[in-house]
């Protein structure tokens, strides 16, 4: 069973609380079904544990000064950016339900976000050495999770009509001169109808049940 929360457009740091305690709930058992979050998050820079020196082009100060905020937190991964019009899900998972296993983990989530793509015509790949879904050479979502006893948190955040800004403050996950992409853009250079973001929140929430076996609980 999967328990869905659309929380529409919420800061950062509020939702970074709320995925921790929820996390805390499923692992003692207190939660008894996964949960996966949706949300839109204003501008916002995020560091992972793997974030290098040099990936962040600006200051805090000067961050700021944009209404960017920045966050050093606890998922794998490089520096990477959220900003309205961008889909980000957090799914709240006990992988002692599903496979106990990290790197089948991320492979599941580009398979939904692969299939989200599908669903607007568009071909979504993988690049051998690097986690994230891309459209050729563009990348369109990128993955950063953590899990402490296997219950998870972080996840997901696909581009779907963003505009990309924020991106110009960072060397996004981390790879120098990787082009950032939208659902939007992609659907444009493909020739076939941008369907919208409720479409594709709604698409990604149905691949996502179907990826991990999961059945819609509430919403």
């Amino acid at each position: 069973m999967l328990n869905l929360l659309r929380l529409g457009i919420v800061d950062y740091a509020s939702v970074w609380a709320l995925q921790k305690a929820l996390a805390q709930q499923r692992g003692s058992g207190e939660l008894a079904h996964d949960t996966l979050l949706l949300v839109q998050h204003p501008a916002v820079v995020t560091l992972g544990r793997s974030t290098k020196e040099g990936n962040l082009l600006s200051d805090a100060a000067t961050l700021a000064a944009q209404g960017i905020a920045l966050h050093d937190v606890e998922r794998g991964g490089d520096v990477t950016v959220h900003e309205p019009g961008q889909l980000v899900a957090y799914p709240i998972i006990d992988l002692t339900q599903h496979t106990k296993d990290l790197h089948w983990y991320l492979r599941q989530l580009e398979e939904v976000g692969i299939r989200t793509l599908a669903a607007s015509g568009l071909v979504g790949t993988r690049m051998p050495g690097f986690t994230g879904v891309w459209c050729e050479s563009r990348k369109v979502a990128s993955i950063g999770v953590h899990a402490r006893d296997w219950v998870t948190r972080h996840g997901v955040a696909l581009n779907v009509e963003n505009d990309l800004r924020t991106f110009e403050h960072v060397v996004p996950c981390g790879i120098p001169g990787v082009t950032m992409t939208t659902v939007q853009a992609e659907c444009v250079r493909a020739g076939v109808p941008f369907k919208g973001y409720e479409v594709i929140e709604d698409a990604f929430v149905k691949e996502f049940a179907n990826v991990f076996g999961l059945r819609l609980l509430t919403e």
